[in-house]
């Protein structure tokens, strides 16, 4: 018996041992500091008319506009990824994808068990939205009363269709219990957004949903049909969220929270996104709307086309036009440069722009001097994605400041065909007489930080033209 005891006992270790192994080991935390070693922010937050957009070719949004003045306190650039839906921000909060969730989550319990919640950015109450009856322009205000609900107890029986994993489902589940009857909830396909389903309400596609008043609040500028004042929920905190293991992070959000709070730009930002309806009303009815037109700028075509002679994506293209004129054809630098490309009389003239403020003929010069500049560096930079940067480069500063800026990094055993973290910063040198005196250098002086901001908006920018535009 006691040997047999001893293999059992043997054999039991051995099974503990093997299960322990198989746990997942919990991942490293990643804290402030391991963030800041890193470089960047990394920011979770989901597509929304108000929270996060591009409109006319620009980035804008609530939260947006917020995470610049966040990684500005943190001195620190801040990267943008998509989540398709607010189950997916918290797994992809979890599995380190992202440092926060930069968006309105509602505060709930059940979100506490899972995640570690910011100072509240906002309060809100969750609405129910409804149509109003079809002739209501004609009715009385009693009789339009009539034909809406207004009573919890009348959601008996009805069918709402929510954002999925969303705080409209708990929400509406516990409404039902408390009014004793059956509430149907149907969660809509990962990635359809609470705004799709307002419009599928205006649309007459299905009868209700529920959303946040502060939102809907702004909405109703344009959805004049719909009615939203039929309250849900007691008001409700909202805040930004981030893992339990980074408190210094959470620390330094609710540091920035009370200070930025005191300056007045906190209070302009929201009031540009919740309370400004007539600025909402024009972009949300604008082609250059992501939700209802699709379009970057007036000129996609011509992006689209242009883009195709250099083998570039439309979208990088349309990104640097963006950068040099904000897509105003009538554009003029203080140097003299025009049109939407911002070209130099010399240069329009040279690629074959004889009216550089035709926004054709100024597209089509600008990526002929693109091709060249390809060309130019074809040769040196064998990397296309390496040498887009160099071309981008050249393209505002001229390629001659950056040939400088590639023979001062050889000569420091830097290599010359590299250009973030290597050419980039003996680019930035070139404002230094230590370094533009040098005898590698034949072009003198040179605004380095110009070109090498120049080089990384381009890029960022069209980081983001690719999130919402096919």
């Amino acid at each position: 018996m006691t040997r047999v005891r001893f293999f059992y006992c043997l054999i039991t270790v051995l099974m503990i041992g093997l299960m322990a192994n198989c746990q997942k080991q919990p991942e490293e935390p990643v804290d402030l500091d391991a963030i800041r070693e890193r470089g960047e922010l990394i920011a979770i937050t989901s597509y929304s008319p108000l929270s996060y957009f591009v409109y006319r070719g620009q980035v804008m949004g609530y939260e947006y506009e917020l995470l610049q003045l966040f990684g500005e306190y943190l001195d620190m650039p801040v990267r943008i990824v998509l989540a398709d839906d607010l189950g997916q921000m918290m797994d992809m909060l979890e599995k380190g994808d992202g440092d926060l969730i930069a968006y309105g989550l509602t505060v709930t319990t059940a979100r506490r068990e899972r995640l570690a919640f910011s100072s509240p950015l906002n309060m809100t109450r969750q609405v129910l939205v409804q149509r109003k009856p079809e002739n209501w322009r004609q009715m009385m205000l009693h009789q339009i009363e009539q034909d809406l609900i207004r009573n919890p107890l009348e959601l008996s029986g009805k069918t709402i269709h929510v954002r999925r994993g969303s705080a409209y489902v708990e929400r509406l589940n516990n409404l039902s219990e408390e009014i004793g009857a059956e509430i149907s909830i149907i969660e809509a396909d990962p990635g359809v957004i609470t705004e799709e389903l307002i419009v599928q309400v205006a649309e007459r596609k299905i009868d209700f949903t529920v959303s946040d008043e502060n939102i809907e609040r702004i909405k109703a500028a344009f959805y004049q049909d719909l009615d939203v004042s039929t309250a849900v929920s007691l008001p409700q905190q909202t805040a930004w969220a981030v893992r339990p293991s980074s408190p210094d992070l959470l620390g330094a959000i609710n540091d920035w929270l009370d200070e930025t709070r005191t300056q007045t730009d906190y209070y302009v930002i929201y009031n540009k996104y919740y309370e400004n309806r007539r600025a909402f009303r024009t972009r949300y009815g604008s082609d250059y709307f992501p939700l209802t037109g699709g379009n970057i700028s007036p000129y996609d075509s011509l992006f689209r086309e242009g883009a195709s002679k250099i083998d570039w994506d439309w979208r990088l293209l349309a990104a640097l036009a963006y950068r040099e004129s904000q897509f105003d054809p009538h554009a003029r630098s203080w140097a003299g440069a025009q049109g939407l490309m911002q070209l130099m009389p010399v240069t329009a003239r040279e690629y074959g722009a004889s009216d550089p403020f035709d926004p054709e003929q100024n597209i089509i010069a600008g990526v002929r001097f693109l091709r060249w500049l390809e060309n130019y560096w074809k040769e040196d930079i064998q990397d296309e994605n390496e040498r887009i940067k160099f071309v981008l480069a050249s393209y505002n500063v001229g390629q001659g400041h950056v040939q400088d800026a590639r023979r001062l990094a050889s000569a420091h055993g830097v290599d010359p065909n590299i250009w973030d973290g290597h050419v980039e910063q003996y680019m930035l040198k070139k404002s230094n007489p230590e370094y533009y005196n040098r005898e590698e250098v034949r072009f003198g002086y040179a605004s380095g930080m110009e070109p090498v901001t120049y080089v990384r908006s381009v890029f960022n920018l069209y980081e983001h033209y690719r999130m919402f535009f096919e």
